[in-house]
């Protein structure tokens, strides 16, 4: 099949392009305002953009679902410059989805999840305890997409590891599981991997 997604043209029950990018890792932002109250959200637009210096990359898009309001991570963001990428483990899986919910802001969806909070070293936004890996950041640009959606960069200051997953050296991930983003309503999990060498390696 070909469509263009302009016209939108598929003739799909629904839109294919989320299940054709994919998998898709997920940045579970946690933030807090300039009043001190927490914010946390997963976003699956989400990679890291440079290995040196480590950055990290995510889109914001539009209001919240049902309410009149910015999405709060983007606000917080924007207010504090700073902001946590913690990984989501398949154990995390449904915590994850419940702070996925648009809700008033203020509203703490770390109390929502019964998840608990951990200061970083660097930054003012609180981490996920239970995340098997955080990632302290502050704000490096904005960049304003058409259809109302965000892009935002981060530098990464500071990176938490939790020391169970650090195996011969290497980061096993295969010890919590990071949970990716598919199209629709679905999800995957990394529980296997396999190696390749480049040609001039061999």
């Amino acid at each position: 099949m070909f469509y263009e997604p302009e016209k939108n043209n598929h003739g799909l029950p629904y839109n294919p392009f989320k299940a054709i990018v994919s998998p898709r890792p997920i940045g579970w932002i946690s933030t807090v305002d300039n009043q001190g109250r927490a914010n946390l959200a997963p976003y699956s637009f989400f990679n890291g953009v440079s290995a040196m210096p480590p950055m990290i990359g995510f889109a914001s898009s539009g209001n919240k679902a049902g309410i009149d309001e910015a999405k709060d991570s983007l606000r917080n963001i924007v207010e504090t410059g700073e902001f946590c990428v913690n990984i989501v483990s398949y154990a995390l899986r449904d915590e994850m989805n419940i702070s996925s919910g648009h809700y008033p802001h203020g509203a703490d969806e770390f109390e929502m999840a019964g998840l608990t909070k951990q200061a970083g070293n660097i930054v003012r936004a609180p981490m996920v305890k239970e995340s098997p890996i955080s990632m302290e950041c502050t704000l490096f640009s904005t960049t304003d997409l058409p259809g109302g959606t965000t892009w935002v960069i981060g530098n990464v200051v500071g990176i938490h590891i939790a020391d169970e997953h650090i195996k011969d050296g290497i980061l096993d991930v295969t010890s919590y599981q990071p949970v990716a983003r598919l199209g629709y309503k679905d999800y995957s999990v990394v529980t296997e991997l396999f190696s390749l060498d480049r040609p001039d390696q061999k």
